[in-house]
């Protein structure tokens, strides 16, 4: 039976060139490591949301209490609707889709950043239509908003690489379609994570590529910049800072 020393192994690792993809992203053999632990946060998540009475209210997005506790942005996409078992399975499933193909074409910093933005663009597009369709009350929660701005980002990678993307854009117009005709479905975080993934989806697949590394820094804190100031112009416009 052979050994393997374990130095030797990870020296024999480092010594093999690295594989990029047609946007620059590392390609990683193997199981999609980031996907599939997103999809374990959210199935976790979703367990303590029925075994923990508080763990849904703790962490769920509402336009005014996350003003005050702004985290909320972001952790409303690890939980779904614990009454509604077809909500998180839909959203595994269109992750579980979708995801493996970014984090391949993007590679795994870019592909996560381009998630989380996502989760907390949705929560943005939440507060930002507030107003205009009176949910300033409303909770939300789920994943829906980081799977848009997935949808987005392949629309716009499958684009840029010259594939066929009707049946990207019919996908997206149906999903959308249910958000507006069915009921107890936040668009609004949607329609936030759409344009969220979709325009950073852009910077990443449209840098020259002296300029990836860069613009994988700049896109997500420009990006996260102008996310900011569209919420606090929204939060100020209602009186928030004066409450």
């Amino acid at each position: 039976m052979g050994i393997h020393c374990v130095d030797c192994v990870a020296e024999a690792a480092r010594a093999l060139p690295t594989t990029r993809t047609a946007l620059g992203g590392v390609r990683h053999e193997g199981r999609p490591i980031v996907t599939l632990t997103l999809i374990g946060l959210c199935v976790v998540s979703f367990v303590l949301q029925l075994v923990l009475p508080d763990w849904t209210t703790r962490w769920l997005f509402h336009p005014v209490v996350a003003f005050y506790e702004p985290w909320r942005f972001l952790t409303a996409a690890f939980l779904h609707s614990p009454g509604q078992y077809l909500h998180i399975v839909f959203n595994m499933l269109a992750l579980w889709w979708i995801g493996p193909t970014l984090e391949n074409t993007l590679g795994r910093a870019r592909y996560i950043t381009l998630y989380l933005m996502s989760a907390i663009g949705g929560s943005v597009g939440s507060v930002l239509l507030a107003t205009a369709t009176d949910t300033w009350a409303t909770s939300s929660v789920g994943a829906s908003g980081a799977v848009f701005g997935l949808f987005g980002a392949i629309l716009v990678v499958s684009r840029r690489l010259g594939g066929d993307v009707r049946g990207i854009l019919v996908l997206i117009g149906i999903n959308l379609a249910f958000g507006f005709v069915m009921a107890n479905i936040a668009w609004q975080a949607h329609v936030g994570g759409l344009v969220t993934g979709g325009l950073l989806a852009a910077a990443y697949a449209y840098a020259p590529p002296a300029r990836r590394q860069l613009v994988a820094v700049l896109a997500p804190v420009t990006l996260g910049a102008l996310l900011l100031g569209a919420t606090l112009l929204t939060y100020a416009s209602i009186g928030a800072f004066s409450a």
